[in-house]
C-alpha cells in the first residue's frame, strides 16, 4: 500500500457524538495544508454506536479507515493495532473526545520532518480538567520524569507525533501507552521533543479517568523501567539478587554452626542451633536465593524462546 504524508490514529471508546466533528476538523486541516492523510479510528469495543458512526463517516471521507475490536481491550491495544496499520511518514495520535486540537497537526509534523525529532509529545500546559485529575497527573508525571530521566512535562498526553519507524519498532501493550517515550528511547530513538498544545474542555460525554488508572500507572512504570533495564536479561536482576541472598544466608548458617562447634569444643555455654531465630532466617535467605536464581534462569529461557507478540481479536475492518 502506498504511504501518505500523515496517519492520524484515534483510539476511541464510546465517543460517538464527537466523531463527525473530529473527522471533519482533521480533513479541513489536512486539505488546508495540502498533505495526503489517513485517519485510522480504532473502536475499542464501544457500545454506544461508535462503529456505526465510523461506517457512516467512511462514505463521506475516503481517507477514513476503521478497526473495531470485539470487546474492550484498552487504549494500548488500540494504539498497537493503529500503529500496525499506519502508512504515514508521520504518525499522529490524538484522543477522540475533542480535547486535542487537530490544528496542532501541521506543526507537530513539521517538528518531526524538519527538526529531526523521532517523537514529539504534547504538553497540556493549561488544562481544562478538574483538580482531582490535574494534581494526581502532575505527581505521576514528576515521578515518571525522575525515574526515566526523560524531561517531559506530560507523559500521558494523547496528542503525540512519531516518525513512522518509531511506531513500527515499539510494542505497546497492557497500559504502556503512558510510557511510549520510554519505550521509544529503549528502542534507540533518543530525539524526543515536546510542544505546548491546546487543551480544550470536554464537549461530549464524560472522562474515563479513575483512581484505578493511577494505581495501574505506577505499576506499569515499575514494569517498563524493569523491562528497559533487565527485559532482555532477567538473569542479571534475579540471578544477582538470588546469588547475594544465597551467599548471605549460607554464610550466616556456616557461621552459626562453626560458632556452636567452637563453643562445644571449649565446653562453653551454647544454644542449640534449632533454637536460634537467626538460623531460620538464614535458611529462608538460602531458599529465596535459590528461587530467585531459578526465576532468572526460567526468565532467560522464556525470553529466548518466545517471539510472539500480543494478539487482539478484530472482528470488523474497513
Amino acid at each position: 500500500m502506498n504511504s501518505v504524508d500523515v496517519s492520524v490514529v484515534v483510539p476511541l471508546f464510546n465517543e460517538r457524538e464527537s466523531l463527525p466533528e473530529l473527522v471533519a476538523w482533521i480533513d479541513r486541516v489536512a486539505v488546508g495544508h495540502a498533505f495526503s492523510y489517513e485517519i485510522i479510528m480504532v473502536d475499542d469495543g464501544s457500545t454506544d454506536g461508535s462503529w456505526e458512526c465510523i461506517e457512516e463517516l467512511k462514505a463521506h471521507y475516503p481517507a477514513l479507515r476503521g478497526i473495531g475490536f470485539a470487546r474492550n481491550y484498552g487504549k494500548s491495544a488500540a494504539l498497537y493495532c493503529g500503529f500496525e496499520a499506519a502508512r504515514g511518514e508521520v504518525v499522529i495520535t490524538m484522543d477522540a473526545d475533542l480535547q486535542d486540537s487537530p490544528d496542532e497537526i501541521p506543526e507537530l509534523r513539521r517538528m518531526v520532518l524538519e527538526e529531526g525529532f523521532d517523537l514529539v509529545s504534547g504538553w497540556k500546559k493549561q488544562r481544562h480538567d478538574p483538580v482531582g485529575k490535574r494534581w494526581p497527573s502532575k505527581f505521576f508525571n514528576w515521578t515518571a520524569r525522575a525515574a526515566s530521566g526523560i524531561r517531559l512535562h506530560d507523559f500521558n498526553c494523547g496528542l503525540k507525533a512519531y516518525r513512522r519507524k518509531v511506531v513500527k519498532a515499539i510494542e505497546v501493550y497492557g497500559e504502556m501507552h503512558r510510557f511510549i517515550p520510554i519505550l521509544a528511547r529503549q528502542a534507540g530513538f533518543r530525539r524526543i521533543g515536546e510542544k505546548v498544545v491546546e487543551h480544550r474542555a470536554r464537549k461530549y460525554g464524560h472522562s474515563k479517568f479513575g483512581l484505578e488508572r493511577m494505581v495501574k500507572g505506577y505499576l506499569d512504570l515499575i514494569t517498563v523501567l524493569f523491562m528497559s533495564h533487565f527485559g532482555r536479561s532477567p538473569m542479571y536482576f534475579f540471578g544477582s539478587l538470588g546469588t547475594l541472598m544465597f551467599l548471605l544466608g549460607g554464610g550466616t548458617t556456616v557461621w552459626i554452626i562453626v560458632d556452636k562447634l567452637w563453643k562445644q569444643f571449649h565446653a562453653l555455654p551454647l544454644r542449640p542451633v534449632a533454637e536460634q531465630p537467626l538460623f531460620y532466617l538464614a535458611m529462608l535467605a538460602v531458599v529465596l536465593g535459590v528461587q530467585l536464581f531459578l526465576a532468572g534462569f526460567l526468565g532467560e529461557l522464556i525470553n529466548r524462546g518466545s517471539s510472539d507478540r500480543n494478539k487482539y481479536l478484530i472482528d470488523k475492518n474497513l
